[in-house]
């Protein structure tokens, strides 16, 4: 159905205070569909199971050495971007090396085969931006200042914030389950060389890509995309009411409210059960980049993780195709909202 093609390398570019950013692979998947894919049925079964197997082959020669993949389609016909910060999975061994935690432990903060749900996005017209660090390593959904002096050496205790405080800054203390990563803590320039490497190239060409939609387009639509703990909207007794997508606009402030309704109503129709703004209203990414004043809207999205995966073994579940093949129809939705002669969310 499709192949990748390499169309560039990331030169080495200066950004922020002028540190080198690590060079990083941008990549084009080539599809025959000519966007046709928005249909349902046998068509969009057969490039879903393709799309997976060649995702999982390339995704996994790329990670090794840069610190994100960008995947754009054959022709660009939609303002969404989509992006994936949390859903790296590179762990490299000297990290291991320096956790108490093992290799399956580790990943309890992984944002586990969103990369894969969301790959369908360029057969939309839309581009998929994923991290390959693991945010266990460093949290791209932090901002590059929130430095947590209990794991960190040097830095001063003056101005920590909840989420430092409870290990989950910049650079993680924790993973999601409150284990810590480390015996002790690791020196000021390790926890630099992270966010100079992997951090900085992941938001420069995040906020490139959304600069170039903008001009393109007129406006830009940032989809984060995330996943959840079931534990996290589990509800006891009321379990068949609690949500299985969270939408999150920092309650208005990123994103306009025709634009949320929009995407709220691809998920219903779809038959998932949708929440605003709790319990996940959207963190740094959504704060920075959502100005929906300037035309530029950030919508995170967070998925339960019981729907598609086995949360315990991190592995997908028997639901995972069937799942996938759902969201795929909300993403072609989603994609069409930011193409020409279709309706935006108002200026």
């Amino acid at each position: 159905m499709f192949s990748p093609r390499p169309i560039k390398k990331g030169r080495k570019n200066r950004v922020g205070n002028g540190r080198i950013c690590s060079r990083s692979r941008v990549f084009k998947l080539k599809s025959q569909l000519n966007g046709e894919i928005a249909g349902t049925g046998a068509i969009l079964a057969d490039f879903i199971g393709i799309a997976s197997s060649i995702w999982s082959l390339c995704y996994g020669w790329l990670m090794q050495d840069a610190p994100f993949t960008l995947f754009e389609p054959i022709q660009r016909s939609s303002c969404v971007v989509f992006a994936a910060p949390h859903s790296g999975r590179h762990y490299a061994p000297e990290f291991l090396a320096q956790s108490v935690l093992d290799s399956h432990e580790i990943r309890a903060s992984e944002d586990a085969f969103v990369d894969q749900l969301f790959a369908p996005a360029i057969e939309f017209g839309a581009p998929l931006l994923v991290a390959n660090a693991p945010r266990a390593y460093v949290d791209l959904n932090r901002a590059c200042d929130e430095l947590d002096p209990a794991v960190i050496e040097g830095v001063k205790s003056l101005g920590v914030n909840a989420r430092i405080a409870s290990g989950l800054g910049v650079v993680p203390r924790v993973v999601a389950i409150g284990t810590p990563i480390y015996r002790g803590k690791i020196s000021r320039a390790a926890a630099q060389e992270r966010i100079d490497r992997i951090w900085w190239p992941y938001h420069h060409q995040l906020s490139a890509l959304l600069d170039q939609t903008r001009a393109q387009f007129g406006q830009a639509i940032l989809i984060d995309c995330h996943s959840m703990p079931h534990s996290a909207v589990d509800r006891g007794p009321l379990e068949g009411s609690a949500p299985q997508i969270v939408l999150g606009d920092r309650f208005g402030a990123a994103a306009d409210e025709v634009l949320m309704s929009q995407i709220h109503g691809a998920f219903v129709e779809a038959g998932f059960r949708v929440a605003r703004n709790t319990p996940f209203a959207g963190a740094f990414i959504s704060r920075r980049y959502g100005k929906p004043q300037m035309g530029q809207h950030a919508v995170q999205i967070e998925i339960d993780r019981s729907l598609y995966m086995d949360e315990a073994r991190i592995q997908p579940n028997a639901e995972f195709n069937d799942f996938r093949r759902r969201l795929a129809g909300v993403i072609a939705q989603i994609a069409r909202l930011g193409q020409s002669g279709q309706e935006l969310a108002a200026q």
